[in-house]
């Protein structure tokens, strides 16, 4: 089974090793955020994957703002997002 996404030949999921290689921060570090769903990953079993595209979509997001990223605040985003729709049973 590959991991390779079709367009660009990439991983679609990296090691939560990986992606903190590629932020430049420590594996601990993105550990704490995914736990405490500051970052998105996908959980499997014990195991954290973290989706290419969410690292792509930060890389966009810093080069096209000019500026800092502010990662707490689209967790934030994305759990009240998750939460309308919860509330709202999917209805936006």
């Amino acid at each position: 089974m590959s991991t390779a996404m079709p367009d660009a030949g990439r991983p679609a999921f990296y090691t939560v090793k990986e992606a903190a290689r590629i932020l430049r921060v420590d594996a601990a570090t993105l550990y704490r955020a995914i736990r405490d769903d500051a970052f998105p990953a996908v959980r499997v079993r014990t195991r954290y994957v973290v989706p290419a595209a969410a690292l792509k979509k930060l890389i966009n997001e810093a080069a096209e703002s000019g500026g800092c990223v502010d990662v707490a605040r689209l967790a934030a985003e994305r759990r009240t997002a998750r939460e309308v729709e919860r509330l709202t049973g999917g209805a936006a």
